[in-house]
């Protein structure tokens, strides 16, 4: 069983989530007093401290030079942010946070429903 991860949710994602993700030490950015930092300060600032960063930005991969950075970045993409349609994607990152990749964003997409 892979060790346990340090994960951080970002400031808009529903803090709930973290109860669906057992085994990992999971902070959110307000926990961390991390609320309106810019996402280059953020990252690296949670690179510091965090294996892997979770967020709904889907512009993040493009604006921030992810390699720069010792973390990992999953993006959810789900039908809304709500926890419902995003607890639908924790299948997905428990598979993502087996092997994160530092300085990769990957996506992780929900099903949409019409």
């Amino acid at each position: 069983m892979p060790p346990p991860l340090k994960v951080l949710l970002d400031e808009c994602i529903d803090r709930r989530l973290a109860r669906s993700l057992p085994g990992h030490a999971v902070k959110t950015v307000p926990q961390m007093h991390w609320s309106g930092l810019k996402d280059g300060a953020l990252l690296a600032a949670a690179a510091r401290q965090f294996d892997v960063f979770i967020t709904v930005d889907r512009n993040l991969a493009f604006q921030q030079h992810l390699p720069a950075f010792t973390i990992a970045v999953l993006v959810l993409q789900a039908r809304t942010n709500r926890l419902a349609d995003l607890l639908a994607l924790v299948p997905s990152i428990e598979q993502a946070l087996r092997e994160p990749v530092a300085g990769v964003a990957i996506t992780l997409r929900g099903e949409a429903r019409e």
